[in-house]
């Protein structure tokens, strides 16, 4: 394709890609409910009628947006620490700082903002941001944090409470930079939190065993 050729000229397979572009930009500036499918298509430069098409309501393409928008960076975690067989501390130094790059340079909190804002009045999002965001994750961290018991490397508890708990300060700084740098706190090094909080994890996570 020649710079500059008009998007409508484009190939019909481009077509949906850059619709959930357009839509990731509209719903991060504007939220999910002042969202409008005329700004959506207008963004993606198609008419209306063609982001028909490819996707009926906003629900679809928010299921979208997280699909194509935050599922790779996840297939990529999970990925990259489902063929490792290290010591579990060492992975979960690993996981939280690719997680903590992922949420830096990724639109996943400005999805996760726009899900907390408005999950109440769209359930919808909330089950989705569920079904294809949390449930990953927590599910590839609790089998990791279940393996590391298995081997003695851990203390006992609940695998899924103990991924919570690493997990969940990323979630705080997310919120953080989203909701309250804006107005004004004190800006949040994602990366930074991730390297502390996993030390004070750590110490407590580990059996003597897990720390050889």
């Amino acid at each position: 394709m020649l710079a500059g050729e008009p998007k409508w000229r484009r190939r019909k397979e481009a077509r949906p890609a850059e619709i959930v572009a357009a839509a990731l930009e509209v719903f991060a500036e504007k939220g999910f409910a002042a969202a409008r499918l005329d700004d959506i298509a207008a963004r993606a430069g198609v008419s209306k009628g063609a982001l028909y098409l490819y996707f009926e309501t906003k629900q679809d393409l928010f299921a979208a947006v997280v699909r194509d928008a935050v599922g790779p960076n996840i297939a990529a975690i999970e990925a990259a620490v489902a063929t490792l067989d290290l010591p579990f501390g060492q992975i979960a130094r690993m996981f939280l700082t690719r997680a903590a790059d992922m949420l830096t340079t990724s639109p996943a909190g400005s999805v996760a903002k726009m899900v907390i804002a408005e999950s109440r009045n769209f359930p919808d999002l909330a089950r989705v941001w569920h079904d294809d965001v949390v449930v990953r994750v927590l599910g590839v961290v609790s089998r990791l944090i279940e393996r590391a018991q298995g081997r003695g490397e851990l203390r006992p508890g609940d695998p899924a409470m103990h991924a919570m708990s690493l997990i969940g300060p990323l979630l705080m700084g997310v919120l953080w930079r989203e909701v309250l740098v804006p107005v004004g706190a004190r800006p949040i090094d994602l990366r930074a939190l991730a390297a502390q909080h996993i030390e004070t994890v750590l110490n407590g996570l580990l059996t003597e065993g897990g720390r050889s």
